[in-house]
């Protein structure tokens, strides 16, 4: 097995899939959420801060004292509630059977009756002449990206003769965007390093996606009078419940997250007050700075794409809260809440811990269970029978996905190799070959990667990734070994038990 290192863009790497436009990398690109601005030319460029003024001083209750310099900030729950009463607002998927058939036939919903759905039915097990698959316990569409691609294709029912647009991506998957796009769902775009809103007209309709949009952007296609369609995972909405109780309680929140990930800039938009850290090691230089004090224009100059406007070191880090990125590692925002913990604990004694700390569950349910789902798999190594053992992984998903990066970050960290490959476009049947992407971004090519002879190997895929993208991939796998491979007939006989319970709506 030879590897190399391939140069060129890491979201756009494999054959047969479609370069990203410079819009969405200038998203991916874009520095502090504090500086999110919201281009309206129509309405003149001050139109988002009039927009903002115009919602603090309204009859909705939106402004209110939130910190102990005595700035204000903008009730985001209030405006939420407010939203939600209007009658251009849609918040719960509809579960239409149409919308639901339409998204098997593109193959961006549940497996029914294909492979995956039968390996549920068979143990997450499949042989296939020498190779031998394990598919983790926990894998694939989370409910919450579900329901957004759910929404969304019931949205363009809904709305047929209505334009449709979308604030980004849906989900981070490629293939469900590139459908999402063929029907005539497009993405609001950048100019100049902002999002254009100029071209959305009044009725138009806008989609939300699964990661949220940023309160201020809500609040401006609020007062366009567009349609929204709010997508937007309720775990999502969840982490933000808890960033504003504690702005409620003039807490900074600090946010376990990418500081440029969509939903971490959504999240931040709610808080008054906040500084987002990318791992452990980050928290340990605030931590630091809280007991030791320091050089605040070092500190301001490191984290100065993940802070609030305004922020000072010395008035705000003296009474913080926990919120998180919903698709971080878990362990990882647990480390980091024990050490906020232990740090106030030290600087301010037991007696006053609550006063200066708050800390809530906001880590998703799902994005622990696939994380789980793959410790368990590799974690079982040095105590499996030989035949058993795991000779590589496979991990599926979108290049631009933080939770599927982690997902592949488990079994690097163990030294199992681990192949993460964005579609089936990335495996070269005839040449044996994978384009694949590390934990942290380097692409790479490698040669002869499915040995020969018996093989056992484990796959998982990202919480946005749909079951056919997996299947695609293993039709791959079996190709290689097999020539003469034509896919796996389905199961119609699956169909009412294939796909996963999904929690009841309130």
């Amino acid at each position: 097995m030879q590897s190399t290192l391939l140069q060129g863009h890491p979201y756009s790497s494999c054959p047969a899939l479609p370069a990203l436009t410079g819009s969405q990398v200038s998203t991916r690109q874009r520095t502090a959420p504090s500086l999110v601005v919201l281009r309206a030319v129509a309405q003149g460029t001050e139109a988002a801060e009039q927009l903002l003024q115009r919602a603090s001083t309204s009859g909705n209750n939106t402004q209110e004292q939130a910190n102990g310099n005595g700035a204000t900030r903008l009730d985001g729950k209030a405006f939420r509630r407010a939203l939600g009463k209007n009658g251009k607002y849609i918040r719960t998927p509809k579960n239409d059977p149409d919308s639901l058939a339409l998204m098997d036939t593109h193959g961006v919903g549940y497996s029914t009756t294909g492979l995956v759905a039968q390996m549920r039915a068979n143990g997450n097990r499949w042989q296939h002449k020498d190779v031998s698959i394990k598919l983790a316990q926990a894998f694939g569409y989370c409910w919450g990206v579900q329901r957004a691609v759910e929404m969304a294709y019931e949205a363009r029912k809904q709305y047929p003769g209505q334009k449709l647009h979308i604030t980004n991506e849906i989900i981070h998957n490629p293939a469900v965007n590139q459908r999402l796009k063929e029907m005539d769902i497009t993405i609001i775009q950048e100019q100049d390093g902002a999002k254009d809103f100029s071209h959305v007209k009044p009725d138009d309709v806008v989609i939300l996606p699964a990661f949220g949009a940023s309160l201020q952007e809500m609040m401006l296609l609020s007062d366009r009078g567009v349609n929204i369609v709010d997508t937007t995972c309720p775990w999502v909405s969840k982490v933000w419940n808890a960033v504003d109780r504690q702005a409620r309680k003039s807490h900074t929140s600090i946010i376990h997250g990418k500081y440029s990930h969509e939903e971490t800039v959504a999240t931040a938009s709610f808080a008054t007050t906040y500084l987002i850290v990318k791992d452990l090691g980050e928290a340990q230089e605030v931590c630091d700075y809280i007991n030791n004090g320091g050089d605040k224009h070092a500190f301001l100059t490191k984290f100065k794409n993940a802070v609030s406007e305004g922020f000072d070191p010395d008035r705000d880090l003296v009474r913080v809260g926990l919120a998180n990125q919903t698709t971080m590692l878990r362990n990882e925002t647990l480390n980091i809440g024990k050490l906020l913990e232990r740090t106030m604990m030290q600087k301010y004694g037991p007696a006053e811990l609550k006063e200066h700390y708050m800390v809530m569950d906001t880590i998703c349910d799902a994005t622990q269970e696939r994380q789980t789902a793959v410790y368990e798999l590799v974690d079982k190594q040095p105590d499996m029978p030989e035949p058993e053992k795991l000779d590589m992984m496979i991990v599926v998903g979108g290049f631009n996905s933080s939770n599927t990066s982690h997902l592949q970050e488990i079994p690097e960290m163990r030294g199992i190799p681990s192949f993460w490959v964005n579609s089936a476009a990335c495996i070269d049947v005839k040449r044996n070959r994978i384009s694949h992407r590390l934990a942290h971004g380097e692409m790479r090519e490698t040669q002869e990667w499915l040995p020969e002879g018996p093989v056992s190997i484990a796959i998982t895929s990202g919480a946005s990734t749909p079951d056919r993208a997996i299947e695609e991939v293993l039709d791959r796998v079996f190709k290689i070994r097999d020539p003469k491979f034509t896919g796996i007939a389905p199961k119609l006989e699956l169909l009412a038990s294939a796909v996963p319970d999904r929690p009841e709506e309130h």
